[in-house]
C-alpha cells in the first residue's frame, strides 16, 4: 500500500508541476490580437481608444467595452496595477457621489465602475451598468490591471 500511495503521490505532483508550466505565461506573452496588452493582465484598458476588456491568460471573456476616463487635470493614469479592493455601493466623498460596483487598482483611488459614457471622469474607468456588474464580479483583489495610452 505505502509503494501504491507513492506512485499516487508522484503522479499527481508531476500532474499538477505540468499544469503550473503550462499555465505559467512569459512576461511578455501577448494578448489576443487587438488588445493593446499582455497576457498577464486579468483587465486591460485602452485609454486612446477608449475600450476595456476582461481577460483570462491573454484571451478575452468580456469586451471591448466603451469607457470614459479622466479629463483634463484627471488624467487616468497609464500603467500596470492590482486590485486592491471592492465595493458594490461605493460612495466618494471627494466628489460626493455614487460609484456604483466600484473595483479599485491604484493607491489614489481610481477605480472601475458604473458612471457616464457621454461624461469623463476624475481619473476613474467609468463603465456601463451591465459592464461595471461584469468587472465587479469577474475580478478580486491582487488581479492585474494593465492601463495604456
Amino acid at each position: 500500500m505505502g509503494n501504491l500511495r507513492k506512485t499516487v503521490g508522484m503522479a499527481a505532483g508531476s500532474a499538477a508541476l505540468g499544469a503550473a508550466v503550462m499555465l505559467a505565461l512569459p512576461s511578455n506573452a501577448q494578448a489576443a490580437p487587438g488588445v493593446p496588452c499582455s497576457a498577464k493582465a486579468d483587465a486591460c484598458v485602452d485609454l486612446s481608444a477608449k475600450t476595456t476588456w476582461l481577460m483570462d491568460n491573454g484571451t478575452v471573456t468580456y469586451g471591448g467595452a466603451p469607457i470614459t476616463s479622466g479629463m483634463p487635470g484627471y488624467r487616468t493614469p497609464p500603467g500596470t496595477f492590482t486590485v486592491t479592493y471592492k465595493d458594490i455601493d461605493h460612495w466618494s466623498k471627494k466628489y460626493d457621489a455614487p460609484m456604483p460596483y466600484s473595483v479599485f487598482f491604484t493607491k489614489g483611488g481610481i477605480a472601475f465602475h458604473e458612471g457616464s459614457l457621454n461624461e469623463q471622469s476624475h481619473g476613474c474607468i467609468h463603465l456601463s451598468p451591465q459592464a461595471a456588474r461584469a468587472y465587479y464580479n469577474a475580478l478580486h483583489p491582487g488581479d492585474v490591471v494593465e492601463v495604456v495610452r
